[in-house]
């Protein structure tokens, strides 16, 4: 099957959603679960599948997003395997810029016709979830397919927030709304006795897509060269003069699309039993391997914390909370309902007596603090007695060294809050 199929992951937009994280990064290079980036998660998925050709299309701050593809995905000189960047590039025939998610696969197809394959998986940087491509293909070949869309069943009131796809007996979908807010009644589709059971009768479109490589190349060409977007324009055309398949998927799965969405999405790798299982060896989530010491902690009080390598915590109270790699917490504080990202280096021992010296707050957060509802993002400096208490008080707002949206405090990378700052 490997052969059969190239994979496409859309890098999306300025991510202006997920600002203050995209800053610096494209929504792809986001770290996700202390030592992940969200890339890795669709990218993983197609290893697993043994897909192993997959184009990753950016176009917004993509230097960490390369640094980290370089440094993560590499195979053997024998293998045909790869996992390259296609950044959005200006040429004589096409000057702008990628225009949405269905022109960014279009002004890349030169690059893709040179290979053999008789499908394209398209799939969005920026969401969580493991699922077995090959069952969607062998789905999607079994049932002669011109198209077919991942569908996950929500409820209603989750449904006023996705493209609805409804579907006959077989799977075949024949009509689409895009966050219907009235007459959902008409929009349930045929889903399982479970999903039924549960209320989830709406199928929501996951935006993964396979696609038969002639139809593709056909509909971005010539009878859509003018579309811009898979879910607007693309899919409603397609659904009317093509055979789309619908592809049911229960698992676990959601789009990290605005900053609650993703604080929820890490702080649930604390849960007991995580809805997104990093532990299961079938769909192993692969990312750069580091060279990095085991964490050290001494911690009073500690409760469904996810720590990564290379932590030092001596922390008085973890509780749910996830460390990224080489986070540094300090005697007495207490981080609860937080997201530490971690930091790209070690300071050295001579570099800690200098800042010390100085007075300036040292990489991680200090000694006395109290953090809540946060996310502290990478090689932020925090300093002592600094209070973080994030929640419904707070007023959405941008400020200099720190955003807040849905109560929850974004501290920036690399920023620096002083001795006793609050928020």
């Amino acid at each position: 099957m490997s052969n059969q199929v190239i994979s496409v992951i859309l890098g999306g937009g300025a991510g202006t959603r997920l600002y203050p994280l995209t800053r610096k990064r494209s929504k792809p290079a986001v770290p996700v679960g202390g030592k992940y980036r969200l890339v890795d998660i669709p990218i993983s998925n197609c290893l697993n599948a043994d897909l192993h050709r997959i184009f990753v299309l950016t176009q917004f701050n993509s230097a960490s997003l390369n640094k980290h593809i370089k440094n993560t995905y590499f195979f053997s000189n024998f293998s045909k395997a790869f996992v390259d960047i296609l950044a959005a590039e200006q040429t004589p025939d096409n000057p702008t810029w990628y225009q949405g998610t269905a022109d960014a696969v279009r002004q890349s197809l030169h690059h893709l016709e040179n290979f053999e394959f008789d499908y394209v998986l398209i799939l969005s940087g920026d969401q969580l979830y493991q699922m077995d491509f090959c069952e969607m293909i062998d789905h999607h070949i079994a049932q002669g397919a011109d198209i077919s869309i991942a569908t996950i069943p929500v409820n209603a009131k989750d449904a006023t927030d996705f493209g609805i796809l409804k579907t006959d007996d077989r799977g075949f979908i024949h009509s689409f709304t895009e966050k219907p807010k009235t007459g959902l009644e008409n929009w349930t589709s045929p889903v399982s006795d479970e999903m039924d059971a549960l209320g989830r009768r709406y199928l929501a479109s996951m935006g993964i897509y396979i696609f038969n490589r002639k139809l593709l190349f056909d509909m971005l060409l010539e009878t859509q060269a003018g579309a811009a977007d898979f879910g607007k324009e693309i899919l409603p055309y397609a659904i009317q003069h093509h055979k789309v398949l619908s592809f049911q998927y229960t698992g676990y799965w959601t789009d990290i699309g605005n900053i609650s969405s993703f604080w929820e999405a890490n702080l649930g790798l604390t849960d007991e039993i995580p809805q997104f299982n990093l532990f299961d060896e079938a769909q192993t989530i692969y990312s750069r391997a580091r060279m990095l010491p085991p964490a050290k902690v001494s911690v009073a009080s500690m409760e469904r914390a996810v720590i990564s390598d290379g932590c030092i915590v001596q922390a008085k109270k973890l509780e749910r909370v996830v460390l990224g790699i080489r986070t540094r917490v300090g005697i007495g504080s207490e981080v609860t309902n937080t997201y530490i990202m971690g930091n790209d280096f070690f300071q050295t021992l001579e570099e800690i007596a200098k800042w010390k010296e100085i007075g300036r707050p040292l990489m991680g957060i200090g000694e006395n603090c109290v953090i809540n509802n946060a996310i502290i993002d990478k090689n932020a400096c925090i300093g002592n007695n600094v209070h973080i208490n994030g929640g419904p008080h707070l007023t959405d707002g941008e400020f200099e060294k720190y955003t807040v949206k849905d109560g929850i405090v974004v501290v920036k990378k690399g920023a620096v809050l002083p001795d006793g700052f609050t928020i």
